[in-house]
């Protein structure tokens, strides 16, 4: 039997990248293996997320369907879904979508700038069951969790968000003083998190400004995470730390979070990128460039 190719785009929201399939015509489920096997760096295409962008049982634009690099189903990728976002209002002219995805109906518009998207985000989730953790607190802006000595622990107390997936945000001084590649699979696992989490750590250095690092759950290290971006701005508005709009200041670059009064939801706006178009094997699992991105593209037409 013919081994079957199919054509992919690799796309990122602030390094944050994806390999997006178009699985609406033709159906495209892939084992956790493979997915892995892709998703590997040193021997596959690369990926922080594999996004399978499918036909909505409720009738609305697509299903975007995500997997983590280690092959684990997830139900919100914030970065992915302005991603998706754009590629769906360039296909049909539009200036609103709405995708479903596991964590519910997210709408993308279009914002000011080249190829920058919001994504409304819907409100978070603040109560314990809700984010879920292991046991009862009344108070998630401050939960009972340390890592280290006792009377002397590396982190402690941090501040529990889900936006589609459980967060814990860490305040700190210098997000780079951590070892988070060490610490972040040890709290990533904690009982405390019986889905596991996304940990970030997090330094407000100016009025609204924040920098951030994030370990991302099923991931690793990665250069932007747009829902830990969201849970960080809720976080630290509730905390009183800054006002409901921020600039969260990632690796991969600055993104806006607004947590909106009026609904309590969350918009998040940022840049999205085409890297390349490609084509994969997914018998052998060899794959091609196919196509350039937006960077070669907008270089040709200025040259």
């Amino acid at each position: 039997m013919a081994s079957e190719t199919r054509p992919f785009l690799k796309m990122n929201g602030l390094g944050n990248d994806f390999v997006v399939w178009d699985a609406r015509e033709k159906p495209l489920r892939l084992g956790r293996d493979v997915i892995a096997a892709l998703g590997d760096r040193d021997t596959g295409i690369g990926f922080d997320q594999m996004i399978t962008v499918e036909r909505s049982s409720l009738g609305v634009d697509a299903f975007m369907r995500i997997h983590n690099q280690n092959g684990g189903e997830v139900d919100a990728c914030g970065n992915a879904t302005r991603c998706i976002g754009r590629l769906l209002m360039e296909e049909a002219g539009k200036e609103l979508v709405t995708i479903e995805t596991g964590a519910g109906l997210l709408h993308a518009f279009d914002a000011e700038g080249p190829r920058t998207v919001t994504v409304d985000m819907g409100a978070p989730r603040l109560n314990w069951d809700e984010i879920p953790l292991a046991e009862e607190f009344a108070d998630t802006r401050a939960i009972e969790l340390q890592i280290g000595p006792i009377d002397d622990p590396i982190l402690h107390t941090p501040a529990a968000v889900n936006m589609g997936n459980p967060h814990a945000i860490f305040w700190v001084d210098d997000v780079e003083a951590y070892e988070l590649e060490r610490i972040g699979p040890l709290l990533e696992t904690h009982p405390i998190f019986p889905e596991c989490a996304n940990i970030s750590l997090a330094h407000i250095f100016a009025e609204n400004q924040i920098r951030v690092k994030v370990w991302e759950r099923g991931v690793g290290l990665t250069l932007a995470c747009g829902t830990a971006a969201c849970a960080v701005g809720v976080a630290a508005a509730r905390d009183g730390k800054t006002g409901r709009k921020t600039t969260i200041h990632l690796p991969g670059g600055p993104i806006g979070i607004e947590w909106r009064d009026s609904d309590g939801h969350v918009l998040m706006t940022g840049l999205t990128e085409v890297e390349f178009e490609g084509e994969v094997d997914l018998e052998t699992l060899s794959w091609r460039k196919t196509a350039s991105g937006d960077q070669t593209k907008e270089a040709g037409a200025g040259s």
